[in-house]
């Protein structure tokens, strides 16, 4: 599983298209379930999968739970998720609940990812390999 974070439009969904040829089964995680999160090569937009389940009468643990357990069941996963955490705090709860949500998330992916990359302008950094 390798991870690939950073700000919006600075290049990581492309980035990660690159390693799937001719082109990648992509699930965006503002419309896709979880079977199509079982079957493909890139799962977009993690956060935007965070922020859904988060409007559902679903306890956090309970989404933690459910994210490690679609990792784990698609070991060769490529993850992409904006980093959320370098602004300015959100001034409602919901919002301040779903960046934490995200940054924690994010923390127990890297953990289990055999690689982490940041992008910034197209750029690749490896935080860990």
């Amino acid at each position: 599983m390798k991870l690939i974070i950073g700000g919006s439009f600075q290049g990581k969904s492309a980035y990660a298209a690159e390693y799937f040829s001719p082109s990648p089964i992509v699930a965006d995680g503002s419309t896709c379930t979880q079977e199509k999160i079982l079957q493909c090569d890139i799962l977009d937009h993690l956060h935007l999968y965070i922020r859904r389940l988060l409007e559902q009468p679903i306890p956090e643990n309970e989404i933690e739970k459910q994210i490690d357990s679609l990792c784990k069941n698609n070991p060769s996963i490529y993850i992409v998720c904006n980093e959320l955490g370098n602004g300015v705090v959100p001034m409602e709860a919901f919002d301040r609940r779903y960046r934490e949500t995200v940054g924690r998330i994010c923390c127990n992916i890297a953990k289990q990812a055999e690689e982490v990359i940041r992008i910034v302008c197209g750029i690749p950094i490896v935080l860990k390999k």
